[in-house]
């Protein structure tokens, strides 16, 4: 095969300072050397293979060719210094099926790295592979997505793929794999629903699928299939090619692309939006990682005396701030949103990226399609980046568009995540109404007194549950050791409601619906799949329970009341009335539009004795939900006894 080079506006970086002195550290290396060409990695044709590699600080750069996932190089190309701290090489010829690798000299040392580009991988992501991406595309693949009007219409579900299907008797073939969400008609204990059905019949309107990257292979060998493994994959290795555990075939590198392309197609099929959670804060590992190997010292954060920044707690922290990490984290979200048809993005602790990126990433999602969610961990987090730069919820001001997980929400609805036996306000905690009108205003600064971080709803992420910490169910196990499981689950079911009536956007933690259980395990990262999957038994045990979680998404649905846009709406419709300890009670005022209410009363009622209110004037009020709760609506008054939520509404 002929090997082309090609020269473009060549830069003199002198015999043996590849950077002519000036450190990776310094400002002045993005000024010099930052790229903002399109063609980073590799661009394939039949006729021409071209390859373009960012490693200002290397004296040499090869690409390297190998006919298989394993066994030696068939060639060692080398390429020609370029442009902006750039490499450049061009193969005629069709590479089809062969795979690569870069190798670069800084000072007198050869590494050898996956290009961070790659798109497409070998068996645990050890080699590039090139391929032709368009012969992953699945039959009917189409850009066409379900609908979504607004942020706050959205319902996310939090799922695993292996949880989902790796269970006896979940009634799926595919157990653990991307095609496993795609089947259809799978049924389990007393023929329930399962899977694909499972979730479209519950009514939610996003599914976020924990990792999907191709992760470390200290987490999950893919070779090792038939083996016990388990991971939630925050340890990424390759952004931008799928993990090769979730596919029928690590081996052929097409093969995972084009069944995770096949679950996307299956989930907008049946009119529900995918969220990628993604992990641009930390590396699986800061001196292996292929960033490292071919950029020493610029992707990361270090502290003064040189150890590595860790924030994450995960070993070490991405310089997100840097231009070419920046640029690489908003190109990565970009090509998973324009290949994978991928409508949404949770950051995984987002409060380690800069405000900057974040809003670069944000900016770009809206040249594509502004229904594209960004949510992200917006805690507030210390890390080796000056903290008025941190995209965190004290910033939220500056991030319009961008969603935070409420934790405070949570915290007050369920009791502290890190005070086991701390009852939150479901479990009769004293003193969290202020805290729950916080959260169910939408996060936003709603009166005097009375605000957290959201300067829209949009801004704002209600959750209970999610693949962190404790399951609701074990928590409550955990703070209400006297009480009995019917007790236990009118707080479980209070604790969804309040999520699925607050302003901002509802998050759902796949099982929460049927009191998912990790007996106790507070961190479940890695353990068994017997801890972590989905199962099956249980929800066709708590049937009445999925039941109860498919009327709170129908309630949601049925009333834009609960979905307001702005801030100012919230501000004008929303009224808290007066209501005693241990409740919440609001109204949702002149909101009529289409079956929807024109007023609307919601209590919270975590009081296991009688609790009597006074309603306000405006109409005709009717019990729409939890009238097993009423004991009478009369004479301007509710009188209500038992742990739960209660509707009611006048009609337009």
């Amino acid at each position: 095969m002929a090997v082309q080079k090609e020269i473009d506006e060549p830069i003199y970086y002198g015999d043996f300072v590849a950077t002519r002195g000036v450190s990776v550290f310094a400002q002045e290396f993005d000024d010099l050397f930052s790229y903002d060409g399109e063609d980073l990695g590799v661009t394939y044709t039949k006729e021409r293979s071209a390859f373009r590699l960012w490693a200002p600080t290397s004296q040499e750069a090869e690409v390297v060719l190998y006919p298989s996932w394993e066994g030696e190089a068939s060639q060692k190309l080398p390429m020609s210094r370029n442009t902006r701290g750039t490499w450049f090489l061009a193969v005629n010829g069709d590479l089809e099926g062969m795979f690569y690798t870069y190798r670069v000299r800084i000072g007198a040392q050869w590494n050898e790295a996956v290009d961070p580009y790659a798109r497409a991988v070998g068996v645990n992501g050890d080699r590039g592979a090139i391929i032709d991406m368009r012969t992953t595309d699945p039959e009917r693949w189409s850009e066409n997505k379900p609908p979504l009007e607004d942020p706050a219409d959205a319902i996310i579900y939090e799922l695993h793929l292996r949880d989902l299907s790796i269970h006896p008797n979940s009634g799926i073939k595919h157990k653990g794999k991307y095609l496993g969400l795609a089947e259809q008609g799978t049924r389990g204990p007393g023929g329930i629903l399962t899977g694909l059905d499972y979730i479209t019949d519950l009514g939610v309107t996003h599914v976020q699928l924990l990792p999907i990257y191709d992760y470390a292979t200290e987490s999950v060998d893919e070779t090792k299939l038939d083996q016990p493994q388990y991971n939630w994959g925050y340890d990424p290795k390759n952004y931008n090619a799928p993990e090769g555990s979730y596919a029928t075939n690590p081996y052929v590198p097409g093969v995972r692309i084009r069944e995770l392309k096949t679950l996307i197609q299956a989930l907008h099929d049946r009119g529900i939006r995918v969220i990628m959670d993604v992990v641009y804060n930390h590396v699986y590992d800061g001196y292996r990682v292929n960033f490292t190997k071919l950029v020493p010292g610029y992707y990361l954060r270090y502290k003064p005396d040189g150890r590595l920044s860790n924030g994450s707690g995960c070993g070490n922290d991405c310089a997100t701030e840097r231009k070419m990490m920046s640029r690489f984290i908003a190109d990565s979200v970009i090509y998973w949103a324009k290949e994978y048809h991928i409508d949404g993005f949770r950051f995984d602790l987002m409060g380690l990226m800069d405000i900057d990126t974040i809003n670069e990433t944000r900016r770009r999602l809206d040249e594509i399609d502004y229904s594209i969610l960004t949510i992200g961990e917006g805690w507030i987090m210390e890390t080796e980046l000056p903290p008025e730069r941190r995209a965190n919820q004290s910033h939220a001001n500056l991030l319009p568009g961008v969603g935070h997980f409420n934790d405070g929400f949570r915290n007050a609805i369920k009791g502290n995540i890190f005070l086991h036996d701390q009852r939150g306000f479901i479990g009769g905690g004293v003193g969290f109404e202020r805290s729950i009108r916080a959260g169910v205003a939408g996060g936003i600064f709603y009166e005097l007194g009375q605000g957290q971080y959201a300067q829209e709803p949009q801004q704002c992420v209600n959750f209970v549950e999610c693949h962190d910490n404790h399951t609701l169910w074990d928590k409550i196990i955990l703070c209400s050791p006297k009480e009995t499981d019917e007790q236990r689950r009118a707080m479980h079911h209070l604790a969804s409601a309040i999520v699925l009536t607050s302003q901002g956007i509802p998050f759902l933690h796949a099982g929460q619906e049927f009191m998912r259980t990790k007996n106790g395990v507070e961190n479940s990262y890695k353990s068994p799949e017997e801890i972590n999957w989905m199962d099956w038994e249980q929800c066709a045990a708590h049937g009445d329970s999925v039941a109860y979680m498919k009327d709170l998404i129908s309630l949601r649905k049925a009333h834009p009341a609960f979905r307001l846009r702005l801030g100012d709406d919230i501000r004008d419709r929303l009224i808290f009335e007066k209501a005693p300890a241990h409740t919440v009670a609001y109204t949702l005022r002149d909101h009529a539009g289409g079956d929807s209410a024109q007023h609307i009363y919601v209590l919270y009622n975590a009081e296991p004795q009688e609790v009597c209110l006074d309603l306000p004037e405006l109409g005709e009020w009717n019990v729409i939900f939890g009238a097993e709760f009423v004991q009478s609506v009369d004479k301007g008054k509710l009188t209500a006894r038992g742990i739960g939520m209660v509707v009611l509404a006048v009609q337009p």
